[in-house]
């Protein structure tokens, strides 16, 4: 009587489990990549806007005798360092100072009132300062109704509220510049004019577009560009991995003119945030793009799974925080700022103002930035052509030293030509077909691991 076998249900759980222990090491090493991205955000953007307050924020009073340097000095003495406030001799003086972005406000003193100017610099205490520093943040949202602010105090302090014989004091701002420092430099110097007894006139040297009031619409064009560049860097990374080198640089070079054609039509005909100039714009968007490309294509051949990790730090965490769109330099800490000397996102920031805004006033120095993080990109792409090279080589090394030890294998089973081939006579052992499939069984073996890897790896890069 025969017996039927039942499944051993217990091996079955076994093996089900060690699946799932499997699956989830799996995830949880995927896992990783998000968490650092997490934690490289947060650190990156509240270190960098969380607490914004001015740091020697050059500003000027302008005007001339003892009264200006005593009202310079007294509000440099209160500041404590947050201010850099010097003397200016006249009014077009102070306006070109403006334009050059040397400082970020000027204060002209009334000829009424510039005797007593000296004696009320103790109002832009420390407090005051630090209070305008701590509204700067939840104002950068907010800049549209400041910049309408600004135009209606122009126009009270422009008809004569001051009343004959009694001009109201004025302050000279550009808030194409940055419109958060305009704001800051604003809350301190009215306290002043109020002690004045006159409201303050506010006068904006240069104005930004219409359709982009705070300014800033340029920060947010830069992260559309960003984003455009690193995310075809994981696409030509993974999906181009298959193509050598030259072909993936080209692809990148290509994108990256697409990708400035698309961030010209934002800035033009799609949202007018600028209203001239739009040909250089598209120039230092096609330099800024194929500086990141180029990078990011071959960072890959070293990093692998991780270039998305890595191009989001260089290009998003780094790259944003330190630009200027938000808040300048003065206004962060000494990390940012240093960035801010020499990064790409910096270079195409400043460099859109200063085309745009600022006659090309110091544009040369900023299309140099962008154009030194495209040789960065070209010798990045070069190192990673060596490097490519060298395992290329290696693997056809590897290769056939394999095909050589695979040959003496085979040499050393297969007998010597017998005159009596019938295998039955001769004892030898024979190959066929199938031993000659059983040999090449671990080569295909090799091929799909080889591939699992590979899709493994092109999943990383665009960010599974």
């Amino acid at each position: 009587m025969s017996t039927v076998r039942r499944p051993d249900h217990r091996n079955e759980h076994r093996a089900a489990r060690g699946g799932h222990a499997t699956g989830l090491r799996h995830v949880l090493t995927h896992l990783i990549t998000p968490l650092l991205m997490c934690v490289g955000m947060g650190l990156a953007y509240l270190g960098a806007f969380a607490h914004p307050a001015p740091h020697h924020l050059p500003v000027a009073v302008v005007g001339q005798g003892r009264s200006a340097q005593l009202l310079a000095q007294s509000i440099n003495d209160k500041a404590g360092g947050d201010l850099d406030v010097r003397t200016v001799g006249d009014r077009s003086a102070a306006v070109e100072r403006l334009k050059h972005q040397d400082i970020f406000g000027a204060y002209v003193i009334s000829a009424h009132g510039a005797k007593g100017a000296a004696g009320m610099g103790g109002t832009a205490d420390a407090t005051v300062v630090k209070g305008a520093s701590h509204g700067a943040d939840s104002r950068a949202g907010e800049a549209g109704e400041a910049g309408a602010l600004s135009a209606s105090a122009g126009t009270s302090g422009a008809g004569g509220a001051a009343g004959p014989g009694k001009p109201a004091p004025e302050l000279l701002v550009a808030t194409a510049a940055s419109d958060t420092s305009a704001t800051v430099v604003q809350k301190v110097f009215t306290p002043i004019a109020a002690q004045q007894g006159a409201p303050l006139k506010v006068t904006d040297v240069a104005p930004t577009a219409e359709d982009d009031p705070t300014g800033q619409g340029i920060f947010f064009l830069l992260v559309a560009i960003s984003i455009g560049s690193y995310a075809s860097v994981a696409v030509i990374g993974g999906a181009g991995a298959v193509l050598p080198l030259r072909l993936r640089a080209a692809l990148a070079l290509g994108t990256s003119f697409v990708v400035g054609l698309i961030g010209a039509a934002f800035a033009g005909p799609v949202f007018h945030l600028v209203d001239h100039g739009l040909g250089g714009l598209w120039g230092m968007a096609w330099l800024y793009s194929a500086g990141i490309l180029l990078i990011g294509t071959g960072l890959h051949t070293f990093l692998r799974r991780w270039t998305t990790l890595g191009v989001m730090t260089l290009f998003v965490m780094l790259n944003f925080t330190s630009s200027g769109g938000i808040f300048r330099p003065e206004m962060q800490n000494g990390f940012f700022a240093a960035l801010h000397s020499f990064w790409n996102g910096a270079g195409f920031v400043e460099g859109t103002r200063s085309h745009v805004y600022f006659g090309g006033y110091g544009l040369s120095g900023h299309v140099w930035t962008l154009v030194w993080w495209l040789v960065v990109g070209l010798v990045t792409v070069g190192a990673a052509a060596l490097a490519e090279k060298r395992r290329r080589t290696a693997e056809a090394e590897a290769a056939a030293h394999a095909a050589a030890v695979a040959a003496a294998a085979v040499a050393a089973t297969v007998p010597d030509p017998d005159p009596d081939p019938a295998p039955e006579r001769s004892g030898r052992p024979v190959r066929t077909a199938g031993g000659a499939a059983a040999a090449g069984h671990g080569s295909a073996e090799a091929a799909a691991e080889l591939a699992g890897e590979t899709e493994e790896e092109m999943e990383e890069a665009v960010g599974v």
